[in-house]
């Protein structure tokens, strides 16, 4: 498609996505912990808080197209997993 990361593919936004619900297949919890999950996703896909913006400036290519991504569902797993833990 002639750019490393074309809008009109979404695969990255998927498995960072899922990465971030991953909490509740282990605690599973109410449907609204799935919102959540997902507010939580986007926030830090968003915002992009140190490492994530580290490395989607370094890496290149298709790798780092979906590392920022994981990384953002590594960053709302854990937030959803404490607020699980604590809250639910």
């Amino acid at each position: 498609l002639g750019v490393d990361d074309h809008r009109s593919l979404v695969w990255d936004e998927f498995i960072g996505q899922w990465v971030a619900l991953l909490p509740l297949l282990l605690l599973p919890a109410a449907w609204w912990w799935i919102v959540i999950g997902f507010v939580l996703f986007r926030l830090f896909d968003v915002w992009k808080p140190w490492p994530i913006r580290w490395l989607d400036r370094r890496v290149k290519g298709g790798f780092g197209v979906m590392i920022d991504d994981v990384l953002a569902g590594i960053f709302g797993a854990i937030v959803l997993a404490l607020g699980l833990h604590f809250l639910a």
